[in-house]
């Protein structure tokens, strides 16, 4: 069968294009004739043509397996609206947040792996010194001598903490938390390790760490002397997740057992001339100061259910302050926790609820305004093809204690994505 269509398929094409040329009948005769003698070729070149599938991006691979190449693209198309608590229209939003292209595969052995990803909108890009926009997300190349050891060199995320190493396509709300954005790691530069032990079937657990220069993407250089070190352990007590579950919100896979992560890990940032270490505003005057971040995270999946609780926060060592008088810029010291629960119906539909509370340190109260601030969202997402083709919305509220009271940061937000990826 596969036969007769290769060469029904090559003399349908073959008709059109002699009809076209006013040569109809004896090309066609000479095609057929050559078809059948060359069937086995015409099904190599099919079979060598790139391999597409949603979701998984367009792959390329010569015959002889010496490289491989995948391209990917995705784009998040954002709408929003946010009201005061009156339900006043306050804010009106409506963007392309996200519109990344990415390239992974290896070269000349399937131990030599590179992940390339570039950002194309204004919220992608990272401004750097001297006016310069950074679209460069992600370029490192790993060695994998063995399937349980990673060894990178480049720019990437820091294996730190659950919500950042989430990719931002594999969301079930619009967004991360509001404590990730203020606590979660980033991406930087530099030596890169992993160690992944155990299967599906039984305890399994990860061990993940990084030297880094500190300064968050494609800084190039410094003049302080340190560099920022992290490290974090994960556990598996009943087995890993299918299709990488912990780093995908929602029970998209529809675990039929058990699957659960705990996890910690702590980035120690020497030297920090940012405000939140990887990214934030410049420290004024050359000043620096050593960050240290902590994180704990759980993961919990079963038939459809999931649940992720984060902690995470940043201090400061000894008696260093937060504070830089005259300047106005300070440094977010305190902690956060983040809570979220859902449910898959049919594999289809899901609906989900988070509470994010932030607790700044005392310090810095009059510089935020506000002594807590605290998030509630509930969401629901249709899932088209997984995560790669998916509509979106959720509705957040905002409660702060403030120094000062004021009803204008009490308010709602009503936001609708749509996801699309390759």
């Amino acid at each position: 069968m596969r036969r007769q269509t290769v060469i029904l398929a090559a003399a349908f094409l073959t008709m059109v294009s002699c009809i076209q040329a006013n040569a109809q009948a004896s090309r066609i005769e000479t095609f057929l004739a050559d078809s059948i003698d060359h069937t086995e070729e015409l099904l190599e070149q099919l079979e060598n043509l790139p391999n597409i599938e949603v979701g998984k991006g367009i792959t390329f691979r010569p015959k002889n397996d010496s490289y491989e190449m995948t391209i990917r693209f995705r784009m998040q198309n954002m709408v929003g609206m946010h009201f005061n608590d009156r339900f006043g229209l306050t804010e009106t939003e409506a963007q392309i947040k996200r519109l990344r292209l990415r390239f992974d595969g290896y070269v000349f052995s399937p131990k030599f792996i590179y992940s390339i990803q570039l950002g194309f909108t204004g919220y992608d890009a990272e401004h750097r010194p001297g006016d310069k926009v950074n679209i460069v997300r992600d370029a490192i190349v790993y060695y994998r001598p063995t399937p349980d050891w990673n060894l990178g060199f480049g720019q990437t995320k820091l294996k730190a903490n659950r919500a950042r190493i989430n990719s931002s396509s594999a969301l079930q709300f619009v967004d991360r938390s509001i404590v990730n954005s203020e606590f979660g790691g980033d991406r930087d530069f530099g030596f890169f390790g992993e160690y992944h032990y155990g299967s599906y079937d039984g305890f399994a657990l990860a061990a993940l760490a990084s030297v880094t220069l500190g300064e968050g993407r494609n800084w190039n250089s410094t003049a302080t002397d340190g560099f920022d070190y992290t490290g974090r352990l994960e556990l598996f007590p009943f087995g890993r997740f299918h299709s990488k579950g912990e780093y995908t919100e929602g029970d998209t896979y529809y675990e039929e057992s058990v699957r659960l992560m705990v996890a910690g890990g702590y980035s120690f940032n020497h030297n920090a001339i940012l405000s939140q270490g990887f990214k934030g505003d410049l420290l004024p005057d050359g000043s620096s100061r050593d960050l240290g971040s902590y994180y704990a995270d759980i993961v919990l999946k079963y038939r459809g259910f999931a649940f992720n609780a984060d902690y995470m926060g940043r201090h400061l060592f000894g008696s260093e302050s937060p504070l830089f008088p005259g300047s106005g810029t300070f440094i977010y010291t305190g902690s956060g926790v983040n809570a979220q629960f859902s449910y898959l119906f049919d594999g289809k539909w899901e609906i989900a609820a988070r509470n994010s509370t932030m607790f700044p340190d005392s310090r810095i109260h009059s510089h935020l305004g506000y002594s807590l601030w605290n998030q509630t969202t509930f969401g629901v997402t249709r899932y088209i093809i997984g995560h790669s083709l998916k509509v979106q919305l959720d509705v957040s509220y905002n409660h702060l204690d403030r120094l000062v009271p004021s009803p204008v940061d009490d308010r709602w937000s009503l936001r609708f994505q749509v996801e699309l990826g390759l």
